[in-house]
């Protein structure tokens, strides 16, 4: 049996995105996109040839990718990005008065983004949001510090989570990653 040594090992095929692309009349110089679920939609200048099309399509697909990639967290490449990131927004938003001793990714949970257990001051971080934008993860990181202060979710509790100028726009986010894998997840949690 020869064995071809020197060979790349199979990968299967990454898939092509979707794209859509929508001309308009009424656009008339102006190129834009934007991600609707797993499709990319490109809207035109009705008068472009399929040449600038494709030039566009590949243009906005880059602009896209880098865009998501800025809004990601460094705090996603391991658990001590994840730490280093809980220490910097426990000193912007608890002027330094949380202090985890652990923080670190765990397989997706069930019922839960993160939990914190205040008389070790661990945080485990559900695995779930490794890919949500940087903002979505800082409010889950500030949401679990401020259980270090306060262990319940009473007024006191959201009074210090507030802080946190995107509270309400994340528990949103959330809530609509929740609703659309079916998760059990709470906005409490």
């Amino acid at each position: 049996m020869s064995r071809n040594v020197g060979a790349a090992p199979y990968r299967e095929p990454v898939p092509e995105p979707r794209v859509q692309v929508r001309r308009s009349k009424r656009r008339t110089r102006t190129v834009s996109a934007y991600r609707d679920g797993d499709t990319l939609v490109v809207l035109l200048p009705a008068r472009m040839s399929k040449k600038e099309e494709a030039h566009w399509v590949a243009e906005m697909q880059q602009r896209l990718q880098r865009s998501e990639t800025r809004r990601r967290s460094p705090a996603r490449a391991s658990d001590a990005a994840l730490l280093a990131r809980c220490h910097e927004l426990g000193r912007r938003y608890f002027d330094g008065e949380t202090t985890p001793a652990s923080v670190r990714w765990v397989p997706a949970m069930r019922t839960r983004w993160a939990s914190c257990t205040p008389s070790d001051a661990s945080i485990r971080v559900s695995e779930r949001l490794r890919d949500v934008p940087g903002w979505v993860l800082d409010y889950v990181l500030v949401h679990e510090l401020a259980h270090l202060l306060v262990p319940g979710h009473g007024p006191d509790f959201w009074k210090l989570v507030r802080q946190y100028p995107k509270t309400e726009r994340a528990i949103g986010y959330l809530e609509g990653v929740s609703a659309a894998a079916g998760l059990e997840i709470t906005g409490e949690d």
